[in-house]
């Protein structure tokens, strides 16, 4: 699962050559080509609930609190999810670690393949990276291209003690030697399939469905 891939999404047809390179990138149904259909609702709104609550007790039992940690969410999805976790670390520690915004457009090594006149959204990090422990967070993590970015970005702000990633779906096939460290679910998909993350904040609700080219 931007101004990294989905923002740009209507800037060239889709197709299957550009397909890796995306990240999944399928924003809703009304830009989805028309030769998808959707498979299966994989998480309702309380699956989703329950899945993000739990990735923020991971983080807290592997950072060992909140010291000393901020989350940084990939646009477009990533952002929310960042929020979410934030708010759940909040109530489970009492503390609420400073959340940051990425846009990983022009990091991507897949630039010229997802549009032709790309969107850039703002990032804004507003507290030194150095010596942090940074947990990048994303809806869908699938060839690692856009995790590859966010790193790149990230990077050039200053030297964090550690990186992390957290995504709500795994999909696998993997391009790039990339892994999560907090996942919501994984889910075992073919080349055919799109997993989407809806979110209320930008989608009206809250799901993960799989779509299939039919």
């Amino acid at each position: 699962p931007e101004a990294g891939p989905d923002a740009v999404c209507s800037s060239r047809p889709f197709n299957r050559s550009s397909e890796a390179g995306r990240e999944n990138c399928m924003p809703n149904e009304q830009s989805l080509p028309p030769n998808l259909s959707m498979k299966a609702t994989l998480m309702g709104a309380a699956d989703l609930e329950r899945a993000l609550k739990r990735v923020a007790h991971e983080i807290m039992e592997r950072n060992k609190g909140a010291e000393r940690l901020a989350l940084v969410g990939i646009h477009t999805r990533g952002v929310p999810i960042a929020e979410r976790l934030a708010t759940y670390i909040e109530e489970f520690e009492g503390t609420r670690p400073p959340i940051g915004k990425l846009d990983i457009t022009l990091y991507r090594d897949d630039l010229t393949e997802i549009a032709l006149q790309p969107v850039v959204k703002k990032t804004e990090v507003d507290f030194d990276v150095h010596g942090m422990r940074i947990v990048l967070c994303d809806d869908v993590l699938f060839t690692g291209r856009t995790a590859r970015a966010a790193l790149d970005a990230l990077v050039d702000m200053g030297r964090p003690a550690a990186i992390q990633y957290a995504v709500v779906i795994d999909r696998g096939h993997r391009e790039l030697p990339i892994r999560a460290d907090y996942v919501g679910k994984n889910v075992p998909t073919s080349s055919s399939e799109v997993v989407l993350v809806k979110l209320v904040e930008i989608d009206g609700k809250d799901a993960v469905e799989l779509w299939e080219r039919v």
